[in-house]
């Protein structure tokens, strides 16, 4: 499984940006999606996931401000971020585990919350 992240930019605390994931293989044979982030300096962690019954789960950090969907006949997963802050500052991941739970990475895109 191939995944190009892209959509990354830099962005006034506030704003919004959506990121795209395009996958190689049909998502719709995917255990799951999701989206990981990596701080400067930081460990990466989980930002949100989407099951292949379409459920959601979402860091707390991020709950209520971005939303985690795809769409299976584009073969891609977004993440719509809004309301964003500096701390949200970080190298963002698309993941994919097949059905036997093996992970795919994609390469990563650079968000910038600065004002």
């Amino acid at each position: 499984v191939q995944l190009q992240a892209s959509g990354g930019g830099q962005v006034v605390p506030g704003g919004s940006l959506r990121l795209s994931c395009a996958a190689s293989t049909t998502i719709s044979t995917l255990s799951s999606m999701a989206w990981y982030r990596q701080a400067p300096g930081g460990r990466r962690a989980l930002v949100a996931r989407i099951g292949s019954d379409a459920s959601t789960y979402y860091a707390r950090s991020v709950r209520e401000r971005f939303t985690i969907s795809r769409d299976t006949n584009r073969n891609t997963l977004y993440l719509q971020m809004n309301a964003l802050k500096p701390e949200d500052t970080a190298v963002y991941f698309c993941n994919a585990e097949t059905s036997d739970l093996t992970p795919f990475w994609g390469q990563g895109t650079l968000v910038t919350v600065s004002s």
